[in-house]
Parts: C-alpha cells; structure tokens; sequence
C-alpha cells in the first residue's frame, strides 16, 4: 500500500516547515515533525539540508520535547527552542520553552535562555548577533505564598517573576484570569494572566546569554506587542504593535513602531489600517511593512507594500494598494531589492521587486513558495516549495532569472507517487468573470464519484500542499477532488475579493456551482455520485449549500460558521468581522441575509457536523447550535466531536478518526455502501 492507501503511513509521514541559512551560506536547515514513539503526538527536530543539493538531509536534535524555530548566529552558531528539561539543572519536565545552542565546531546543545513564559520566538542580528526574545511576563503583583523554591538562582529568575506567579497560581489551584480589555483569548488558547514583552540581550559569549540589555515594553496599558525585526547591527528594532482604535473601543488596529534602546518613534499609525510584519533589509538600509487596509462591506483587505530609509526619511510604494495579496517580504543582498511571496491564480510564486521603481520579475513558474532565504552574496535564493500534488522541499533559485524552474534539494519528507493526476477546470460567473479551481483525479478513467472541497479563509487559495484535507487521500478512495477558487480567494485582483465582502450567500455560492457543473461535464465524472466538504469559512459554504439545493449526496461541515451573528459575536477576534459585515444591530438585514441558520428548514442532505471544543476562531456554540437545528428538523446527520481540539485537528490519534469518519459517512451516502461506525468513536 502506499502513503495515501493507508492512513498509519499517511500520518506517520515526516514533514517539514521553515528554512534557515547560515551567514556563509554554507549550511541549510529546516524543521521536520514526526510521529512520537507512542504514536500520539508529533515532534519536531532540526535538521540539515545540503544547499549543493548533493547529500542526502541528516537529523542534528532529538529529544522527546522536539526543537523548532531554527536560526544561525553570525558565528555559526545554531540557535533553536525547546521545551526539554535542561541536563545540567533539575528543571522540570513541565518548563517554558527555552532558547538553546548547538555550537557550529561540534559537541552536545546546550540551554542559554530561560525567561518569562517561556520564549514564544526569536531573532538573531545578523551581523552584531544581538537576540531578540518575545515573552509574556506577569502584570499584576507575585502572590506572597509562592512557595519558596518556586524560581531559580540566577539573576534572570530574580529579575523575571513569571516563575513565582505561575507556581503561586498552581498552588493555589487558580486558573483565573482577570482581563481590563478585549480580546481574552486567541486561536485555543486564553491570553494572560500576562504581557507581551521583547528582550534585547548581547551575543552570545559564554554558557549563557547575559540578561537583556533592552527591555521594551508596550507603551500603554493592554497593547500587545506583535511581530518584530532586529536590524543587522542590533541597534534598531522593528516592532508591530496593536492599539486601541478611537472607532470602536473593544477592536485595535496596529501601528508600526521603531525602538532604539529608549527612543521610540511611530513610523505609521492610522485610522481603518493595519500596519504590520515588518522587515529589516540584510544592508540595514530599508524598513519594509505591509498596509493593510481593514475590510468594509463591499471592500475587502487590501495590502500595500511599503518601505522607507531605517534612518528615516520618506515612505516608497513598493507595491500599490490591491495589486497583490502579500504572503511574505524578505529582503535581498542587493541594496535595491526585495524578494515577496504573493497569491496569482492558484500558485504563489517568489517576486523580485525593486523597492524605489516597483519593477517586478516572477521568478517561479508554478508551485506556492514559503520560508525564502538569500545568501549574503546575492548568487542564490533558497525556499521551500509546494503545490497542490507536491509537499513542502527545499529548492535553490537563481535570484535573477524569470518563470524558473528550481532546483529541487534532498529535504526531511518523502512520499509516494501520487495516486492520481492534477489538472484544472475553468468556468464563468454569473457575472462573467473568469473562475478556476484544480481537479485531482484517481487513476483510471471512471466516471469517478466527485468531492466538492471549499476552502476556508475566506482570504484564502488552493495553491499548496496540504496534510489537512489532503485530495490525495480521496483520490487514493476513488474520488475526484475539485478544488475550487471562488469570489473573495486571493490570487484573483482586488475586485474578485471586494464584490463579496460581507456577502458571502451571494457569488461565492453560484461561482461553487459553476465550477461544479463545469466538473461535472467532463466523461471522468460520475454527476450522479457528488457531495460538498468544507471547513471554516468553507464550512460556512457548505452550510449555506446544504440550505440553497439537494443536488449534493452528502455535506461535510467542518469548524463551521451557521449563525452569523452569534459567529460575529463570540469568535476570538469579533472586530475583523464586524468590520466586514457591519453592526449586527444597524446591519440587521445583511446578517439576516447571508446567515446560514435561517434556511434550516429547506435542509435534506446527510450532514456530517466536525468540530472542535478548543476552536476560539469559530467557537463550539456554531457546531452545537448547527447539529441541533439539523436534529429538530429531522435530517439524517452525525456529530464528529474533538473536545481537545481547536480550529485544526492536529493530534495524530484525532487526525486518523477524522479521515476514517469522513469517508465512512461518503462511502455510505455517495457510494452507497453499508454504514461502517470507525473504531474508537
């Protein structure tokens, strides 16, 4: 059997995720998760690529708590984090992530960092080798019954109470959180009882790192500091930060910072606009960030990119307002120029742009790039790449040469030959414009039963790999998956994503249905065997399917939204959507509209309701309401429920379960074979 036939081999899989090159460009590494020895969860170890693409990758850390976040010092020196228990200390098994060293000439890692809540990321200067540590710290006072060997010896425990207060509150048996400000929680997880804060400390010249030579803090109560940028020399740090915005109190927008010790100046702060994922050029010359505009009815997110002198001086428009939706910005060797990631018609190809004419040149040809990385001379760039029927791999690229093919590196993954073929269907709108999506095909010429899979975001594309929802398993079944992009995908134009913002019930839904017809004509499809799948905000649309026409056999809805307003309302970050969709009170009739819940009564299609008691995105009340309303009106339905998991499914065990009942539920409606209840559940 191969890795798609068989789910055990599917999920046991190594894959790999982030590219890190060292300053002599000699050494490439990435990161690569596996399965555990009892098979019940993934761990992460760094790994080497050869950048030649002449020797096989090898494996540099192990440890039962994994290693991530891999960066090189300007000595070579590698830098990761892990949560590990410290050999030469009695740590516990349960402490904060650490940073830790492997030495570039040899010998065993070593801890060199222990802070706050532990390290949540880091940076390295690339030529004065200052790292940048973001952690969370306490706000409020130590409880005075901390018991006392609760913190350690060193200066840092000293100065950094975070280890007092969390062994306070576990004495205790608190697990309360006291919030003066909206959001409380993110993604799956609750926020505080703490701060964000960013650690500045010298290079690395001992066992240990020194204690930070910088501490910034936010400068008003409740902002959170975001993503950040050291510059090379480590003298100037780039910092997104968000704040309270005057239109709505309980939303923020995000401003740009510049902190140099105790200096501090807004680069960019306005109304209606986020300002973020800043990037220092490798010269230290340029400052680059996107501008993002906020999402109104009928105008969705819109990036600019921009860049101006890190010593100050006027801003450049890189890139105008819509032309791109940016992935990534990552500076080049050369003073002039800067390599972007950005969505185009299903792929997300590596763009070289000069920062003062915008003159752009499309490196790649096809695939979807993440994790780009020049070296310090210039005379290459490496990335990992995907694609829809291709895993993530380091590639090499001439930094120079339009519509590439690359050079593909040995990595950490390998799979079996894909169980089928990929291609593409194109179709009209009801209003004329051009869609598209990619059809993958099972071996054989059929007619194949067809799967409709609808992806999230909405802001979202079918342009890489992916081990959720992977086609290639149903392929591997039989099925034929259409992977459609519809109204509000990137990779279209502005124009695309702006007409159905706030309306969702609207052209997304025919654009689905125009695909699907257009599938459908072709001799490998069975039109008479289909059904609809979707999570997030394609589980919104398959809600709104199910609602709007029986043509389906079966609908999958996974983490999905099915009544707008309580969605809007209880969602993590309720303010991105009410900027969409407006006031759920003054914008009364839009929500009415475009709220899948109202059209429960015109349901007759099996559903199979998917979700998570740890999605803060879409929170389990939409599931729950979702399965009840199906069960008071009487359609044929099952309720896959993960109390320990969030947006994603992402535990090995859970990940088995989740395939096995959705192609159990398929098989039965789709295919018509006899019900077979998964093991397990």
């Amino acid at each position: 059997m191969s890795t798609f036939d068989d789910l055990d081999a599917f999920i046991a899989t190594r894959r790999q995720a982030g590219l890190a090159l060292s300053p002599d460009g000699a050494r490439l590494v990435t990161t690569a998760a596996e399965l555990s020895p009892d098979a019940t969860r993934y761990v992460t170890s760094v790994w080497e690529v050869d950048p030649r693409g002449e020797e096989q990758s090898r494996r540099l850390t192990r440890s039962s708590k994994g290693e991530a976040s891999a960066a090189f010092a300007p000595d070579g020196d590698l830098f990761f984090t892990s949560g590990r228990p410290d050999p030469s200390t009695e740590a516990a098994e349960d402490a904060p992530t650490a940073l830790w060293v492997l030495p570039h000439h040899g010998g065993e890692s070593r801890q060199v960092l222990t802070t706050g809540d532990g390290v949540s990321s880091f940076q390295v200067a690339q030529d004065s080798g200052h790292v940048v540590v973001a952690t969370s710290v306490p706000v409020g006072p130590v409880a005075a019954e901390a018991p006392a060997d609760s913190a350690g010896d060193s200066a840092e425990d000293e100065e950094d109470p975070a280890g007092v207060l969390r062994a306070a509150r576990k004495k205790a048996g608190v697990s309360a959180r006291l919030h003066t400000r909206y959001p409380v929680r993110f993604w799956d997880h609750d926020l505080g009882p703490g701060r964000p804060q960013i650690r500045i400390h010298e290079p690395l010249a001992a066992d240990r790192l020194a204690p930070p030579a910088v501490v910034i803090d936010p400068l008003e109560p409740g902002q959170r500091l975001r993503e950040h940028a050291i510059s090379p020399d480590g003298q100037a740090l780039a910092v997104a930060v968000d704040v309270r915005d005057p239109e709505d109190p309980a939303a923020v927008r995000v401003r740009l910072e510049i902190r140099r010790g105790a200096e501090h100046e807004v680069v960019a702060d306005e109304r209606g606009v986020d300002h973020e994922r800043p990037t220092i050029t490798p010269d230290g010359r340029w400052l680059l960030w996107i501008r993002e505009r906020h999402a109104q009815p009928g105008r969705a997110p819109a990036h600019t990119l921009l860049a101006r002198p890190l010593d100050g001086g006027d801003t450049v428009v890189v890139l105008p307002e819509g032309r791109l939706t940016v992935q990534s910005v990552t500076g080049a060797a050369d003073r002039d120029a800067v390599y972007v990631t950005a969505d185009e018609q299903g792929h997300c190809p590596v763009f070289r742009l000069s920062i003062t004419t915008g003159e752009q040149v499309r490196l790649t040809r096809s695939g979807a790039y993440t994790d780009v990385v020049p070296t310090a001379e210039g005379g290459a760039v490496y990335a990992l790449r995907s694609a829809v029927d291709a895993p993530p791999t380091p590639v090499r690229l001439d930094p120079y040469a339009a519509d590439q093919d690359p050079t593909t590196l040995p990595g950490a993954t390998e799979v079996d030959a894909l169980p089928g073929t990929l291609t593409e269907v194109t179709a009209t709108g009801e209003d004329g414009a051009p869609l598209r999506a990619w059809l993958a095909l099972p071996e054989g010429d059929g007619p194949h039963p067809l799967l409709l899979w609808i992806h999230g975001g909405p802001f979202g594309s079918w342009n890489a790999w992916t081990w959720r929802w992977n086609p290639w398993v149903a392929t591997a079944r039989g099925y034929a998956v259409l992977l459609p992009d519809p109204r509000l995908s990137t990779g279209y134009g502005q124009e695309f994503m702006d007409v159905s913002s706030g309306a969702w019930g609207g052209l997304p839904y025919t654009d689905l249905l125009a695909l699907t017809d257009a599938c459908e004509a072709r001799p490998e499809i069975d039109s008479s065997r289909t059904a609809a799948m979707g999570g997030s905000f394609g589980g919104y649309m398959a809600n709104w399917v199910a609602g709007h026409t029986d043509r389906f056999d079966a609908i999958v809805t996974h983490a999905s939204i099915w009544h707008l307003d309580g969605f809007v309302g209880t969602t993590d970050g309720s303010y991105h959507w009410t900027r969409q969709w407006g006031d759920p009170i003054t914008d009364r009739e839009r929500y009415d509209e475009h709220s899948p819940h109202r059209f429960a009564s015109s349901i007759t299609t099996p559903m199979l309701v998917i979700h998570g008691d740890k999605d803060y995105r879409v929170p389990i009340g939409e599931g729950l309401r979702l399965w009840y309303d199906l069960q008071r009106e009487g359609v044929e339905s099952q309720f896959l429920y993960f109390p320990d998991e969030n947006h994603w499914v992402l535990g090995p065990g859970d990940v088995k379960v989740w395939y096995s009942t959705v192609f159990a539920f398929l098989d039965h409606h789709v295919l018509g074979r006899e019900w077979e209840r998964p093991a397990l559940v």
